[in-house]
């Protein structure tokens, strides 16, 4: 199965929002933004909100923290990509598209890049089935493409830590392991099959379901684990409920998470710009 080819291209205004099509081009194109991204309106600390009335500056003061801190930390940042790794879910997408907000970012999901580039999710999945090796090939490209660009926020899939090679090309970024509970991401995919089955590829089709999504991510967790050990840094959901002081996991928000990922870019920026001190000669 031949694979679409990528291209990477800089236009003369924005791009639209890099969603998923249903019938994807032949061809993808990377920008270098000349102004803001499509900016996110809602917080997710407040889920039970109508959608058409205003939010009052309480919902608005999450993102506004969230903002703040990246506003501070952009002129060390220069630009450099940012690239998240860890389990997929609704948390790391979330945490992704708002630090791309902040930041002033273009947010694009390294996993969607590889189905549009196969020509749609079908195509990816029959050419994962019939050639792993070109599939690989097909991820490897993807991200060798991203990590030559600047001023991305990029959600990696699984692929990219399996894989010295990708490993490698994400160096070319800051590195981030968003680590979420598997209880949690086994609860989000049993909820995913319960209204939409046919867009999870996990077993959720009885009263089990539970335990036997959970091993199956455990499993996953495992074989992916010393991938994701290798980020710069680990932000780690577990970690702020007990630094906040919330009663259950559930409480944490996207905004906490994207607040603690912006502090871990911070730090790292920080060393990185002492080393060069150090390294200076006198």
């Amino acid at each position: 199965m031949a694979m679409r080819a990528l291209s990477f291209v800089a236009p003369s205004s924005p791009p639209p929002s890099p969603l998923l099509r249903s019938n994807p081009p032949r061809s993808l194109s990377l920008f270098s933004p000349k102004s803001a991204p499509p900016r996110l309106r809602r917080s997710s600390r407040h889920h039970g909100s109508s959608g058409g009335s205003r939010m009052s500056l309480a919902e608005l003061e999450p993102s506004l923290v969230v903002k703040k801190k990246a506003t501070e930390i952009s002129s060390d940042l220069k630009g450099t990509s940012i690239f998240l790794v860890g389990m997929n879910c609704a948390m790391k997408t979330g945490v992704g598209k708002l630090l791309a907000d902040a930041l002033r970012y273009y947010y694009f999901d390294s996993d969607s890049l590889v189905e549009q580039a196969c020509g749609g999710e079908s195509s990816a999945k029959l050419l994962r089935e019939s050639d792993e090796n070109g599939f690989r090939d097909s991820e490897t490209e993807v991200l060798k493409q991203l990590s030559s660009m600047g001023r991305l926020l990029v959600c990696a899939g699984d692929g990219a830590v399996e894989s010295s090679t990708n490993l490698a090309l994400l160096r070319y970024g800051i590195l981030i392991w968003i680590d979420v509970p598997i209880e949690l991401l086994a609860n989000e995919a049993v909820n995913a099959g319960a209204s939409s089955p046919s867009e999870t590829t996990l077993d959720t089709s009885n009263s089990d379901s539970f335990l036997k999504v959970l091993d199956e991510l455990s499993q996953r967790y495992i074989e992916l684990k010393e991938g994701y050990g290798t980020a710069d840094a680990t932000v780690s959901l577990q970690k702020i409920a007990t630094k906040q002081g919330y009663e259950d996991l559930d409480s944490v928000t996207t905004e906490d998470m994207a607040l603690e990922t912006l502090k871990e870019i911070e730090r790292l920026t920080r060393l990185k710009k002492m080393m060069e001190a150090a390294a200076r000669p006198f």
